[in-house]
């Protein structure tokens, strides 16, 4: 193969980025859109964390980690900037990064709640931003955001007023940044999972949670990802926020 026919390879490959691609679900993203054949752009806090993960991807150029605060436009900017250079556009965003904490609404400090605004919304709109502008110049692409099966149907038995709050704040965006961006081909979509098994959790917690899914278990790393591929692969669906909770969101 000769030296243009490898930069004609290079620039035809699809690029996805991922924010907050450094464990759980944002790795199992990573894994997931490189098999795929895509080129691959992680964010994270830590440069070095970002490290160590292209390092487990064992995937060489095909893999580019940018490290800065998901909430920080700057940032953002230069994520996009950098994954541009690397690699000539980006076709998919997924808006991965994000917290949740489980406790009553009156214990959060002023602090956390700026930190879960930051983290769970900011972070969305700026990354959304910049992929609306890349995107709609070049008439096509896909932006997915993983928001949360609590902000559809909230449950009594977990006290998660902010994540419920923020992630269906994201929901609702998703539904007007979608109405924005379909005359320029741009789609965007929503998974909403319940609970993920994630190295977070131990065995009992997952079973505990588990029991409180219709499906009676709570959902797999890879079951999550079929819903992101699925719908950023997607021609023609947009507007939509798709559970991946096992029946949680249906009803009680």
């Amino acid at each position: 193969m000769n030296e243009l026919e490898e930069k004609n390879m290079t620039s035809d490959r699809r690029t996805v980025l991922i924010t907050g691609a450094t464990s759980g679900i944002g790795l199992g993203l990573a894994q997931r859109f490189l098999r795929e054949g895509y080129h691959v752009v992680g964010t994270g806090r830590s440069a070095e964390r970002l490290q160590v993960t292209a390092t487990q991807l064992k995937v060489g150029e095909r893999f580019l980690g940018v490290a800065g605060d998901v909430a920080d436009p700057d940032a953002a900017r230069r994520a996009f900037a950098e994954a541009i250079a690397a690699f000539g556009h980006v076709d998919v965003l997924v808006n991965n990064a994000g917290l949740f904490t489980a406790k009553p609404f009156i214990h959060f400090t002023a602090a956390e709640i700026d930190e879960q605004i930051a983290t769970n919304l900011k972070g969305m709109l700026y990354h959304s931003q910049e992929a609306a502008r890349h995107m709609s110049e070049r008439r096509r692409g896909s932006i997915v955001s993983i928001t949360a099966s609590l902000a559809l149907q909230p449950d009594h038995r977990v006290p998660a007023l902010m994540n419920v709050a923020l992630k269906g704040a994201v929901n609702h965006a998703t539904k007007a940044l979608a109405l924005e961006l379909a005359p320029f081909g741009v789609k965007v979509n929503a998974v909403a999972p319940g609970v993920v098994a994630t190295p977070m959790h131990g065995p009992e917690v997952n079973a505990a949670y588990g029991a409180m899914h219709p499906l009676g278990r709570v959902a797999t790393i890879d079951e999550v990802c079929d819903a992101v591929l699925y719908l950023a692969h997607s021609n023609y669906i947009t507007g939509v926020v798709l559970p991946v909770d096992g029946g949680s969101s249906a009803g009680k």
